[in-house]
């Protein structure tokens, strides 16, 4: 069966795929380290996004949205008419502390310098940097983002509190918002045409399922390294039907990256150890799923609050979302299914040579089923309450 799960390597991830491929190894131990490599980094790997711009453009509100949290939330970044950030000023993501969001000063405040900003800041820090305004963008921004430029790091122009634009615009008679952020558009874009016109995106962060959120979050994918990009699609909030489906297409193609984790722990004779292992890679598949697809009682009170339908956080009745929910995981029945194998899986890997290799075989099937019944559960779940929502085309 392992032989059987090297060779099929279609649909999976490619970065394993090719890793193991390319340097010509293919026994269960010099794969199953690839694999645990790939898995460590999809766990593991860290993504510093930095976010400036001038007082009162509305940093701290974007990093809280950034992170999935409402500004009077415990934990959100403090917000305010007043310059409130001092320095850097680092928050984890709440699930996620391998993602941090660093809420950096105001460049335009009185308290900072722009020539000492960009060595007080320390830029090397970060991954990517979002530049944002709630007005337009000015000679400040530009310099920030040439320096970022020379430094050979990514920037992205952010025109934030566009909910309150459209707000104040609806008032007048003719109203058109298309029109309305293509003007707003153009207004910015124009005094940056000395860095060749960069794209500006739309952002409310009270609502990020509108406007432009979607579309940087797109860019991102295409720009940053493969590995950051995971750590990107499961730590931002669902924003659409289709990240959503980025997101479980993404945990798809790590399940055989998992089982096959799981295989070289079953070759090795200690009772017990494969079970622990399993159920161990499977607890943190499925909770790094539940968070990613927006199961949580946050997100779903939130989603729930969005379209004025408080019954959505009440919807799921899925077994394992409770069980998530309540820290009950152990509980489940897949737990004794584990254990149960694992006793098999001991007496093959006693056996020598076949033996080794039917326990791995065991431990990829079981754990490649486990998985994968756990990432449909939690998807169609995650479908259900969108479609619920009034929110499931995927366009």
């Amino acid at each position: 069966m392992f032989k059987f799960a090297i060779q099929n390597m279609e649909n999976q991830d490619p970065a394993v795929v090719d890793a193991i491929k390319a340097s010509g190894e293919s026994t269960l131990e010099k794969a199953t380290a690839k694999a645990k490599m790939k898995m460590d980094q999809f766990f593991n790997i860290s993504l510093n996004v930095a976010v400036t711009g001038n007082t009162g453009s509305g940093k701290s509100s974007f990093v809280n949205a950034l992170r999935g949290l409402k500004d009077d939330d415990v934990g959100a970044a403090p917000t305010g008419v007043t310059e409130t950030t001092m320095e850097p000023v680092m928050y984890e993501h709440p699930e996620m502390p391998n993602v941090k969001i660093w809420d950096l000063p105001g460049i335009g405040s009185p308290n900072f310098k722009a020539k000492k900003y960009l060595k007080d800041v320390k830029f090397d820090t970060y991954d990517f940097f979002i530049i944002l305004t709630s007005v337009r963008f000015m000679e400040n921004d530009i310099m920030l983002a040439k320096e970022i430029r020379k430094q050979k790091k990514g920037f992205y122009f952010v025109r934030s509190k566009i909910d309150n634009d459209i707000s104040s615009e609806k008032k007048k008679k003719g109203f058109d918002e298309q029109k309305v952020l293509s003007i707003i558009r153009e207004d910015c874009q124009k005094n940056l045409k000395e860095l060749g016109d960069p794209k500006v995106f739309l952002i409310s962060s009270h609502d990020l399922e509108e406007y432009d959120f979607e579309s940087l979050q797109n860019i991102l994918e295409d720009e940053l390294p493969e590995h950051k990009k995971y750590a990107l699609l499961q730590s931002w909030p669902v924003c659409s039907a289709a990240s959503l489906e980025k997101k479980i297409s993404m945990f798809k193609r790590m399940i055989w990256a998992a089982s096959l984790a799981s295989a070289g722990v079953a070759v090795v004779p200690l009772p017990g150890l494969s079970a622990a292992c399993d159920l161990g890679i499977f607890v943190l598949f499925v909770s790094r799923c539940y968070y990613a697809f927006g199961l949580d009682e946050r997100s779903l009170t939130r989603l729930s609050e969005k379209v004025s339908k408080p019954h959505l956080k009440d919807l799921p009745k899925s077994k394992l979302v409770t069980a998530i929910r309540e820290k009950a995981l152990t509980r489940l029945q897949v737990s004794a299914a584990v254990a149960t194998i694992a006793t098999v899986e001991y007496f093959f890997s006693l056996l020598p040579g076949l033996g080794s290799a039917a326990a791995a075989g065991i431990s990829f099937a079981t754990t490649q089923y486990l998985l994968r019944e756990g990432l449909n559960d939690l998807a169609n779940t995650a479908r259900e309450i969108r479609k619920a929502a009034g929110l499931a085309s995927v366009h």
